[in-house]
């Protein structure tokens, strides 16, 4: 768990999160969100200290899992079906069920919450897994 390749993809994966969820979230899609909120409980600022660290926390699981699923087959693909499933989990099965039990976002905000959220996770397993693929250990000749 602690491994080389692990720490190494926790911290550009973590980079690419917390860069892009800005620019995804807190630049490009503002404007679109804001119209389709229903009770705005967001926090202005966020606590940046509290979100960098979840986010380091979230990588570092999603490398951990990572690491294991991908069973020694590293490339750009391999990690891109890992984080649309890891996407899928977040923004439909656990957004469906935020949109069942709160009154947060119109559906429509969150079906384009889902596909960001696919989308986003894609890129971070991309990172992960080309991460992994750069650090794995070489082969020796024989």
């Amino acid at each position: 768990m602690l491994t080389k390749q692990n720490l190494l993809a926790t911290l550009a994966g973590f980079a690419v999160m917390f860069v892009l969820g800005y620019v995804i979230w807190g630049f490009a899609t503002v404007e679109f969100f804001e119209a389709h909120t229903l009770n705005d409980i967001m926090k202005d600022p966020p606590e940046m200290l509290l979100l960098a660290v979840s986010n380091i926390i979230a990588v570092f699981a999603l490398s951990s899992i990572y690491g294991k699923w991908a069973r020694g087959v590293h490339n750009a693909s391999q990690g891109f079906k890992f984080g649309i499933w890891v996407g899928i989990f977040t923004g439909l099965g656990l957004g469906l069920l935020n949109q069942s039990t709160t009154e947060v976002i119109d559906m429509y905000g969150q079906l384009v919450e889902a596909i960001l959220e696919i989308v986003f996770y894609g890129i971070i397993g991309i990172v992960i897994s080309l991460v992994y693929k750069a650090t794995a250990p070489k082969a020796t000749a024989s």
